[in-house]
């Protein structure tokens, strides 16, 4: 029987999605409150890897399991989109609509009366913005006027939302200078201390990782083996 705390594995994963090679991952275990960078995955092949870890889409070959599940025994659509409360998503294909208030946006998850936020939920957007580190003046805003930033600290808000076990952040410092990328990686790695939250970063860029995760991994595309980023501390060791 798996630890408790064992959150996700995956092992001897493969994925055809098309790319210029196949997603292949070899063996990753993750338990409660662990955080990890995975070096390795552009855009499109993070994505398909964050669709592999909630589910929604199947390995070719090789097993996944979410919170103790096999994803592939996940048959039944109710029981999927429970299991997805699980997940918080970090990705700019994560919808934010340009129209309405940073606000608005931050209580969908709670609410679709928005218009204007109710009262009781007021209070948990608000707490929301201070956790990850967004000015309470942005919450008037709309979400189309705001700089990258903000605008990732604002998906931030919005993946955890829901209170997730596990996020999973897809390229989240892409579109940020890099002293607003510095900022953000330590205010992430801070939000998924306080939450023990079980955190995994796709990023091209070490130095991001290094900030923002306990273990910064590299992914050889050809195997799928995960190895230590040169220069990083053993994979073994945890803060």
């Amino acid at each position: 029987m798996p630890p408790a705390d064992l959150v996700l594995t995956l092992h001897d994963v493969h994925k055809d999605y098309h790319g210029l090679r196949p997603l292949r991952l070899q063996h990753l275990e993750l338990h409660q409150g662990e955080s990890v960078a995975l070096i390795g995955f552009d855009r499109v092949g993070a994505e398909v890897l964050s669709n592999l870890i909630m589910g929604g889409t199947l390995p070719d070959t090789g097993d996944i399991h979410a919170f103790g599940t096999l994803t592939r025994s996940i048959t039944n659509v109710d029981d999927w989109l429970e299991a997805m409360h699980r997940f918080g998503i970090l990705s700019e294909r994560i919808v934010l609509l340009e129209s309405l208030s940073v606000e608005q946006n931050l209580a969908l998850p709670f609410s679709l009366e928005i218009e204007p936020v109710p009262d009781d939920i007021r209070p948990r957007v608000r707490a929301l913005a201070e956790e990850v580190g967004l000015a309470t003046g942005l919450l008037s805003q709309p979400a189309g006027r705001l700089d990258a930033e903000a605008l990732q600290r604002t998906r931030l808000a919005k993946a955890l939302a829901l209170d997730p076990r596990i996020l999973l952040a897809e390229h989240p410092n892409a579109s940020l200078s890099a002293d607003a990328a510095k900022r953000f990686a330590r205010d992430l790695s801070s939000v998924a201390k306080q939450r023990r939250l079980t955190t995994v970063v796709m990023t091209a860029d070490v130095s991001f990782a290094r900030e923002a995760v306990d273990r910064v991994l590299t992914v050889r595309a050809a195997t799928g083996q995960l190895m230590p980023t040169a220069g990083w501390r053993d994979w073994f060791t945890r803060r």
